[in-house]
């Protein structure tokens, strides 16, 4: 089977997002609010040990304080703005998440997380997505997340995005907090740089 190319910009309604995701379920996709379809390309192997790093790190602290829900890549959220995504490594508070119904926890969530992670992969940097990460970290921010974390690993510098604030630049940072959003989580960024 060939690849689909989709040319920037291409657009679909939602109704139609949700069917070409249901349907090719090996492409990562999202949506913009401007029916913008993307088409994230699979992580290679260096990409994929740091996300995986970033999900037992977030799922352990999650396991042993039960306070929310994590999620991996996969996830899709529909927010506020009408935009289909899916963060690398995401966060829901437990009573957002519980006030779901069943039938929008099983579809794409119509709730937008508390806490997200986008890692800036080999790929990003090779095909100029940088700016797209930053302009998608904006967009979480504008939805109602609480705290999002930008982490480019070749260059080792961490983005931090809240609520209100302008962005935080940390130059090589050890380890980042979850603040007051995720109490007590430390990340290790030594797995990650």
């Amino acid at each position: 089977m060939e690849a689909i190319s989709v040319p920037k910009g291409f657009k679909v309604t939602p109704e139609q997002f949700e069917q070409l995701a249901y349907a090719e379920q090996l492409a990562r996709m999202e949506l913009t609010k401007d029916g913008e379809l993307i088409v994230m390309s699979p992580t290679g192997g260096e990409a994929g040990r740091k996300n995986f790093n970033l999900y037992l790190d977030l799922g352990n602290w999650n396991r042993q304080k039960k306070l929310g829900e994590a999620f991996d890549s996969s996830t899709i959220f529909v927010l506020p703005n009408g935009a289909r995504r899916s963060p690398d490594v995401s966060w829901i508070k437990a009573e957002r998440w519980n006030s779901l119904t069943l039938k929008e926890k099983e579809g794409f969530p119509p709730i937008v997380p508390d806490f997200v992670i986008e890692l800036v992969s080999p790929s990003d940097l090779k095909n100029q997505r940088y700016e797209d990460l930053r302009a998608k970290m904006q967009e979480y921010i504008s939805n109602g997340v609480r705290l999002g974390w930008l982490i480019e690993p070749a260059a080792k510098t961490v983005e931090i995005y809240r609520i209100g604030k302008q962005v935080e630049i940390l130059d090589n940072p050890q380890t980042l907090s979850g603040e007051d959003i995720l109490p007590g989580f430390i990340l290790d960024l030594s797995e990650i740089f």
